[in-house]
């Protein structure tokens, strides 16, 4: 439970810190009011860490870029249009440390929204309370004046923050009116906060679910990104399907309810492939900590099974069986990312990793020969860790017996590629012969047989490892030979 009275100590602590005082100093100087607002003031009241300096002030653009300008090694104003200006600031303390932060400083706001597109239209308000009325959620709408350290706080979010709840300043039907992506930060603020939405935050969102079409997929990617990059998105996606906007922006996931595990472990594969998504989460903390949010790790969990419900298949005694879902699924991976906008790089990342998902479990059937170890590392690429974390995460079986079997072998698998790497380094796995030593031997031009004979070699090196260039010059004439 949060404390009032140690919120309080952390924004006292915040506002004295050495940017902030500094930046508060030069705006009272000015003449200007200056606040904290937004998410610093949240998240310093609930002892999380403060990574962005947000200020507002009755300072116009130009008057904000003139305070900054001096106390500044850099500044922009991309967002001058909607009265943002840019800072980096750094501040020498009394014992002649650097302090450094990167600030932001917007004007007071009072925009007006059409309701048929997000695009607000721009106006400057004239007090910091009408600013924080506008804003999405009561714990958002708190800012803290600075120098005086004075909190201001108009739609009860305090209270909210102590209660965990989600809550809009207005009521939620207008909010979400105003800015339908506001639903979607809902969710994201579910799970990045451990918050539970209000009732009527849940049923505007349900009511409104179909708002979110005029919102662009660059922005509805960006906050299904910081969704995924939360240490629990499990609370945000479960929103998402049950009020209806996962048909919208992710149905493939809403789709996994209506296709039960074949393994009767879970209650349905939507369940699965959460719990997937977060032991993938949990591996990525344990072998990766401290480091970034893996998204292409956390969208291959979430998506790996989304082919299941085009492959279902009912046999005898009703076995269930989904074979190639993992091709399937990696077409429709494919094809939701490219949908949202993503990058070339992370959509074939997240597709191979559905694709290759399911190799490895013939492993714990029988050991792989070394040529088989050879193909995985080959196919897998730089997605090898990535594949290692993805596979172990896959199994979810309430079955202890069969979970330590699967660990123990994916263990081996593990080590046996060590052992190979070590021996044959397999990331840069290459033929005995380059192709300008195959056009040699040969005797031919470059064109399509120079690649026919690469090929060849290279499965003959994934069979055999290393053959050295003599022998493998003999099996190549061999092969041209006989063909």
């Amino acid at each position: 439970m949060v404390s009032v009275a140690e919120s309080l100590v952390r924004l006292q602590d915040l506002a004295s810190s050495p940017v902030v005082a500094r930046v508060a100093s030069a705006f009272a100087e000015a003449g200007y009011e200056l606040a904290l607002v937004g998410g610093p003031v949240r998240d310093a009241m609930l002892g999380r860490t403060v990574s962005d300096l947000d200020f507002t002030s009755n300072a116009s653009p130009d008057q904000i870029l003139a305070v900054l300008k001096p106390m500044a090694s850099a500044w922009w104003d991309v967002g001058r249009d909607f009265g943002t200006i840019g800072a980096k600031v750094t501040v020498t303390d009394d014992d002649g440390v650097e302090h450094a932060d990167t600030v932001e400083i917007t004007t007071y706001r009072a925009d007006a929204y059409d309701g048929v597109t997000r695009k607000p239209v721009v106006a400057f308000g004239d007090t910091l309370e009408d600013d924080l009325r506008r804003r999405d959620f009561t714990v958002n709408s708190m800012a803290l004046r600075i120098p005086e350290i004075t909190l201001v706080d108009p739609s009860g979010g305090v209270e909210d923050l102590v209660a965990h709840l989600l809550r809009t300043p207005s009521s939620p039907e207008v909010s979400f009116g105003d800015d339908p992506l506001r639903m979607l930060r809902a969710a994201r603020f579910a799970s990045q906060l451990g918050f539970r939405p209000t009732d009527d935050v849940i049923e505007a969102m349900e009511e409104r679910r179909e708002t979110i079409s005029i919102v662009s997929p660059e922005r509805i990617q960006a906050e299904l990104g910081k969704l995924l990059a939360t240490d629990h998105p499990r609370a945000g996606l479960e929103l998402l399907v049950d009020t209806g906007i996962a048909d919208l922006v992710l149905p493939e996931l809403p789709a996994l309810r209506l296709e039960p595990d074949e393994h009767h472990h879970h209650k349905d594969v939507y369940q699965h492939s959460l719990t997937v998504l977060e032991q993938a989460i949990g591996y990525e903390h344990s072998r990766h900590p401290g480091e970034a949010p893996d998204l292409v790790l956390r969208w291959a969990a979430l998506l790996h099974d989304i082919g299941k419900p085009a492959t279902k298949k009912t046999g005898p005694g009703a076995a269930v069986t989904f074979y190639h879902h993992d091709l399937v699924g990696a077409k429709l991976a494919k094809k939701r990312l490219t949908a949202l906008r993503y990058d070339g790089d992370t959509i074939k990342s997240v597709a191979r990793l559905v694709e290759l998902h399911m190799r490895f479990f013939g492993y714990s059937e029988g050991v792989w020969a070394d040529s088989a170890v050879r193909r995985y590392v080959r196919d897998a690429g730089p997605l090898l860790e990535r594949l290692h974390m993805l596979v172990r995460a896959d199994v979810t079986t309430r079955n202890r017996r069969k979970a330590d079997r699967l660990g123990f072998a994916y263990d081996d698998l593990e080590q046996r590629i060590v052992e190979l790497q070590e021996q044959e380094e397999l990331e840069s796995v290459r033929p005995d012969l380059d192709g300008n030593r195959i056009q040699e031997v040969l005797g031919i031009a470059p064109g399509r047989e120079v690649g026919e004979a690469y090929r060849w070699l290279l499965e003959l090196r994934l069979d055999e490892g290393p053959l050295g260039e003599e022998e493998a010059t003999r099996r190549l004439l061999d092969w041209w030979s006989s063909r």
